[in-house]
């Protein structure tokens, strides 16, 4: 029999997931709470309760080749970065090409998940959901929970003494949506990632005066990098991986340092991270270094403790009849539809092997798409993790002893901690996790074969932009058109920023953006081997 699968959520995640499902002959049924698809990328002009929420002035972080469904490239014309209703349209374009409409069951809430009584044979699920007031319940064979992690905003006012004190306005990001409402305003906004970066630069057009207060820091990325080329196509790159996994640890700290800080001097701007070799993932901000430079945007540490009025921050200094406090602190990870010890089954802390399956389930029938984070783009991810995830449900794929699963995931948190600074971050290097991903389902390409038959594409796949098509060009959903795809993909990025022609469009020299790096590595350990 056909299995029968339940998608929570109709966002990127849930669209990967159905697509995967169909790919390999499983029945998918999507729940989505909302009106619409496109989950975090669905725009509404007010926050509601139990979804994600974005601003109006939101754009991607990540450049079109780079956030595309790897047998899916957007339009040639496309901005290399996308406002959020465009990769919306690109979403719903997706989704009518792929025909994943019909199997999508709108404003419908997921209300419960639960074991069958005979789980530990069959592996089912009774799922509970809720439209127009009325309940229905239906088994499935297996669930992906596909709901994101942007859905519950994380407040921390126990952390802040005295705010209970105070009495101007004070909310989490998740509600901001225009700046119009704070002309004139004085506002804090704690937080120094992307979503208190986006918010303190929009708002330093309108208000009176604009401070973030940071606890530790941050590197601040711009989305144009090396040659004015988009920073993901010359940073994510194999041979850059591979040098800053197998490089000694001070060269690949002091080079990963000095990239952050080519643009300009954190130090000098407040902005610095505590611990500035950590791989925290960064701010994308285009704008926050010039506003900080005019004196509309000020930085300050942590705040210390509130007034009714004012703040008053861990070097004594003192912001002033403040009207309104933005608390850009983040999200806690929540699925109130199923028991927590499942996501959550050692210390709550969710325990996720490969960040998508939960190691103590007797049947490996449920699987999280789309909780990790990385320098890479969401959509990739999930298509990938997907992928694997049907080929586990479908039984194509087997996982470990819960032993070794929970042995992997030890490791991997020790890993992390030294690289991102905490052990139970959702954070992952991308190249190094897509590839563990890939070669499950035997979709990793051989870097190696590729040189001996395809060298012109080798040396695109090696030390170009690690692209979604690499992903379809072998095993289970290859896809035909990928190969031209990676060959192409700088004709795509340049299509759209030379609308006045001024001579032929120059592409990057591939060797030229390793060449320094490894020069460089090269002499700092002749000099270290001739003192030493």
């Amino acid at each position: 029999m056909v299995k029968k699968v339940a998608i929570i959520g109709a966002g990127i995640s849930g669209l990967a997931s159905i697509r995967s499902c169909l790919e390999e002959g499983l029945e998918p049924t999507c729940f989505e709470k909302g009106e619409d698809i496109g989950g975090l990328w669905k725009f509404s002009d007010h926050a509601e309760e139990g979804r994600a929420s974005i601003y109006w002035s939101v754009f991607t972080n990540s450049s079109k080749e780079m956030t595309c469904f790897p047998d899916f490239p957007f339009p040639d014309d496309f901005p290399n970065f996308m406002h959020n209703s465009k990769l919306q349209e690109y979403i719903t374009a997706f989704a009518k090409e792929k025909n994943l409409l019909r199997y999508i069951q709108l404003k419908t809430l997921v209300s419960s998940v639960n074991k069958r009584p005979d789980f530990s044979v069959t592996g089912q699920w009774d799922v509970t959901t809720e439209k127009d007031g009325k309940k229905e319940s239906a088994i499935f064979d297996a669930v992906m929970i596909c709901s994101g992690h942007h859905v519950y905003p994380h407040l921390p006012k126990e952390s802040f003494p005295g705010l209970q004190l105070f009495k101007g306005k004070c909310f989490h990001s998740w509600d901001y949506k225009e700046p119009g409402k704070f002309k004139g305003k004085r506002v804090l906004v704690i937080g120094l990632g992307n979503s208190g970066c986006d918010i303190a630069s929009e708002l330093s057009h309108t208000a009176e005066q604009v401070i973030v207060s940071s606890r530790s820091g941050s590197w601040v990325m711009s989305r144009v990098w090396h040659g004015g080329y988009p920073w993901d196509m010359m940073f994510i790159t194999r041979f850059e991986t591979f040098l800053k996994n197998n490089l000694p640890t001070v060269i690949s700290d002091w080079w990963y340092v000095k990239q952050m800080n080519a643009r300009f001097k954190h130090e000098n701007y407040g902005l610095m991270p505590l611990n500035g070799t950590l791989r925290k993932e960064p701010v994308f901000n285009d704008e926050l270094p010039a506003r900080i430079l005019c004196g509309t945007v000020t930085v300050k540490p942590n705040v210390r403790e509130f007034t009714e009025t004012s703040a008053i921050f861990e070097d004594g200094t003192v912001f002033e009849a403040i009207d309104c406090v933005i608390f850009a602190t983040g999200y806690s990870y929540a699925y109130p539809f199923i028991d927590d010890s499942i996501i959550k089954s050692r210390d709550n802390e969710v325990t996720l092997f490969k960040g998508i399956f939960p190691p103590p389930l007797e049947k490996p029938t449920m699987a999280v798409i789309g909780l990790v984070q990385s320098l890479g783009a969401v959509i990739p991810t999930a298509d990938l993790q997907s992928r694997w995830a049907v080929q586990v449900i479908k039984g194509t794929c087997t996982l470990p002893s819960v032993k070794d699963m929970m042995n992997d995931i030890d490791e991997k948190m020790g890993k992390k901690l030294k690289w991102f600074g905490k052990s139970d971050t959702i954070q992952t290097d991308y190249i190094v996790y897509m590839d563990e991903l890939a070669s499950f389902i035997g979709a990793k390409p051989s870097i190696l074969w590729l040189f001996l038959t395809d060298p012109k594409l080798a040396l695109e796949v090696y030390f170009g932009p690690c692209s979604p098509y690499q992903f379809r060009l072998v095993g289970p959903g290859k896809w035909p058109g990928a190969r031209n795809a990676i060959l192409t993909q700088w004709d795509r990025i340049l299509k759209p920023t030379t609308t006045r022609i001024v001579g032929s469009p120059l592409k990057p020299c591939l060797f030229c953006s390793w060449f320094r790096p490894v020069l460089i590595s090269v002499l700092s350990i002749a000099a270290f081997l001739v003192l030493f």
